[in-house]
Order: C-alpha cells, then structure tokens, then sequence
C-alpha cells in the first residue's frame, strides 16, 4: 500500500513540476491529480486499483492544470464563498452561484443532504460546475465541518 502511495504521489508531484503557467497552474495540477487519485483508487482491486489511481491521477492533474491557469485569486475567492454559503446554510437541492465580471469565469454549488460520519463530524455531499474561458467542467464531492465552523472538501 505504501509503495502505491510513492507510485501515484511521484505521478502527482511530477506533473505538477512540469507546469510553467505559474502557481495558480501549478496547484490546480497539484490538487486535480491529488482528487483524481482517490477517486480512481475507489475502483478495482489490487493492482488493478494502483492502475486506476495512476489514471485518475494523470486525468485529474490536466483537468485541474486547465482550471488553474485561468483562475485567478477573485475566481477562487468567489467560488470559495460560494462553496461556503452553499454547504452551510442553503437546503439540500439549491443552487448557489457565483461569478467574476473581470475573468467572465463563472459556477455553481448544489450541496446534498447533510449527514455524520463515522467520526461524528458533518458532512455534506455536493455538485459543482465551473465555466473558464467558455469551457465548462463539472464534478462532485464531499465536505465536513470543521472546529472552527468552516467546511473543508475531503474527497
């Protein structure tokens, strides 16, 4: 198990030195590898599970290359209030947006049923989408609540 962590966090760390968009580019490779990796390693079992990190990986470092090299810090700032907005107080099903008039970047959040996890924090599943440059990208996860009443993504 460790040594397929090594594999994928090499996989991960490696294409994110490869960018040269900067550092927004660099950490949405960073974080899109870090997201494709666990949910490729849902599937499969055995070395087939390390394959499908690996490629989870790979496609989440390029899709999250492309969205960070046009985020810029207002986009982030938007989509980071809106995300908050959303998991803590709107009911399960509604849709929350935001927008930047500079970039024209833009998105939404649905968030889910709120739920307990089996450490006893809570947690909501939700949807996301966000459009850069005209082009539209769309996925899902779950965050939980921390001490401090924030909400942080964990998958």
């Amino acid at each position: 198990m460790v040594r397929q962590f090594a594999l994928v966090a090499a996989l991960v760390f490696g294409l994110a030195a490869c960018q040269t968009g900067g550092p927004k580019q660099g950490a949405g490779t960073l974080l899109g590898g870090i997201t494709g990796a666990v949910a490729g390693s849902q599937f499969g079992s055995g070395d087939g599970r390390v394959a499908m990190a690996a490629a989870g990986a790979l496609l989440g470092a390029l899709i999250g290359s492309e969205i960070g090299a046009s985020l810029d810090r207002a986009d982030r700032l938007a989509m980071d209030q809106a995300t908050q907005s959303a998991l803590e107080s709107q009911p399960s099903g509604t849709q929350v947006g935001w927008s930047n008039p500079d970039s024209g970047n833009f998105g939404t959040i649905v968030p889910e049923p709120a739920f307990q996890d089996t450490t006893g924090r809570y947690c909501r599943e939700f949807q996301q989408s966000i459009t850069v440059g005209g082009k539209s990208e769309s996925g899902y996860g779950t965050a939980c609540r921390q001490p401090d009443g924030s909400w942080q993504i964990v998958n």
